[in-house]
């Protein structure tokens, strides 16, 4: 058992590698493959539940359960989770069996091993990348991302799938430059003394203002492509529309929370001072993100645009809560990468419920849905409260947290009203968030029920189970945070407090 506790994050990423070998190089079936793949990720999800109830200490605020083996030259294959990273792998671990579940649809149209190996793969470069301790193996899980996800769209997406999965591929590979510039002269600047992330930040803070605030906006860069922010968010609702089901609920679930984590972790342990210069202006872009996102969520007719450009909007929250510079808007920021992965995996999951069955995604062509299809109709409607934030469920925590840390900012400058100000401009967001939900709920699933649609499949025992444990989440979370917020916590009252 205390092999088992040393090595447990490697013996994560060693099932998951092992799963998608298996696949890959094995005769199996569209069922033997989904079995295997099904078998590694909840292995990976029970070893993930191990480490929350009985491996990490979550009051230290350290680096824990480390790994480090030889690896090239003075690079090692180091691996290492705090609360900030663990939060994110085990979401992760939630996310990787829901979107096994749900892929039966799309594997059976061709390729089942290939999908289910590429599936298996992306996930394993997203979980390195958050257990990654070393610079180098950082890099190289973000970068390996692409190429699964890449063919996930362009073998299995919809008719503009290679237009969607080039236009990703470029905007992603273009951020990926920006982030090996910035690393490459973080290392420089060190004299390549370290590829420790945990020595790095601490020598990154030694570097001149200058010179952290140039490597801040190189790193920031590629991290606000990924987010997406505003002006590089163009290429997501593209991939969304285009990428099968599973994809969407993995792209939106975690994906986008690689941007999100990278830029809480290297502003936060890299370059705390150059945040505080920026707070204003990270401030005003995570509003920008939240009101247009809301506001382009609000006039698509395309139903799974509309919970894109709602991502985009519900992004904008982490960087709106940490611009506020102390514990409750990070805390926010970090809560709502969590919630929101839960919540649009759940409504990715329903839009490629409901397009599967009628072969269209415009909201002209359904109405009346309530009728033929109740059960879906009811977890849709719990799902988009959720979105929209109400009270209760796990939206409404951390755009709380987020405002909260907001308007109670003790940022000193300029800059204080500043981030006041855009608080209460994107509290406008909360009315538009109500009001694309709503009124995709009532012409999705009140009024007359079309001809065409009356004779339509609702939610099978599987999508119901996947939908079921989603919206249990959110709902528990959304009652008691605590239960991820403990996670993370104290890692970031010890940033605050080391600032102060």
């Amino acid at each position: 058992m205390e092999l088992f506790s040393e090595h447990s994050l490697s013996l994560q990423l060693t099932i998951l590698l092992l799963s998608g070998l298996f696949i890959a190089l094995t005769p199996l079936s569209e069922r033997g493959s989904r079995i295997t793949a099904l078998t590694g990720s909840l292995a990976v999800l029970g070893i993930a539940a191990y480490q929350y109830f009985e491996l990490l200490d979550f009051s230290k605020p350290t680096m824990q359960l480390v790994e480090t083996y030889p690896w090239i030259s003075d690079i090692k294959f180091s691996l290492g989770v705090d609360g900030l990273s663990f939060s994110m792998v085990l979401l992760m671990a939630i996310l990787i069996p829901c979107a096994i579940i749900a892929s039966k649809p799309i594997a059976l149209k061709q390729k089942p091993r290939l999908y289910y190996a590429l599936i298996i793969f992306l996930c394993l470069s997203v979980l390195a990348v958050f257990m990654a301790k070393d610079i180098f193996l950082f890099f190289l899980a973000w970068e390996l991302e692409l190429v699964p996800m890449y063919f996930l769209i362009a073998i299995w997406g919809s008719k503009n799938r290679n237009y969607a999965s080039m236009k990703f591929l470029i905007y992603t590979f273009a951020a990926g430059a920006c982030l090996l510039i910035g690393l490459f002269t973080l290392l420089a600047f060190s004299g390549f003394s370290s590829f420790d992330m945990v020595e790095l930040a601490g020598i990154a803070k030694t570097f001149s203002l200058p010179i952290q605030a140039l490597l801040f906006v190189l790193i920031g860069t590629c991290f606000l492509v990924k987010l997406p922010s505003v002006p590089f968010h163009t290429w997501l609702p593209d991939a969304h529309v285009e990428a099968p089901t599973p994809v969407s609920m993995l792209l939106a679930g975690i994906l986008l929370k690689m941007g999100c984590y990278g830029l809480l972790r290297f502003a936060l342990d890299f370059f705390p001072e150059v945040l505080h210069i920026f707070a204003p202006a990270i401030a005003v872009l995570g509003t920008v993100n939240i009101v247009f996102g809301a506001y382009s969520a609000l006039i698509q007719t395309d139903f799974k645009k509309i919970i894109a450009y709602s991502s985009i909007s519900h992004m904008g929250f982490i960087l709106l809560g940490l611009s506020g510079l102390n514990t409750a808007g990070y805390s926010g920021a970090v809560f709502q990468m969590f919630s929101h992965g839960l919540i649009s995996a759940a409504l990715f999951m329903l839009v490629g419920m409901i397009y599967e069955r009628t072969h269209t995604r415009e909201l002209d062509n359904f109405g009346g849905l309530a009728k033929v299809m109740p059960k879906t109709f009811f977890i849709f409607k719990l799902a988009a409260m959720a979105n929209l934030g109400l009270p209760g469920l796990s939206g409404f925590v951390g755009e709380s947290l987020v405002f909260y840390g907001s308007f109670t900012s003790a940022y000193v400058g300029a800059g204080l009203n500043i981030i006041k100000l855009s608080a209460v401009i994107a509290s406008v967001s909360l009315i538009l968030t109500a009001a694309y939900m709503l009124w995709t709920n009532q012409r999705v699933f009140y009024g007359e029920t079309k001809q065409v649609n009356l004779c339509l499949q609702d939610a099978r025992k599987s999508e119901m189970f996947v939908l079921a444990i989603l919206l249990a989440l959110a709902i528990i979370y959304g009652v008691y945070p605590n239960f991820v917020n403990d996670i993370y916590e104290p890692q970031l009252n010890s940033l605050v407090n080391n600032l102060q």
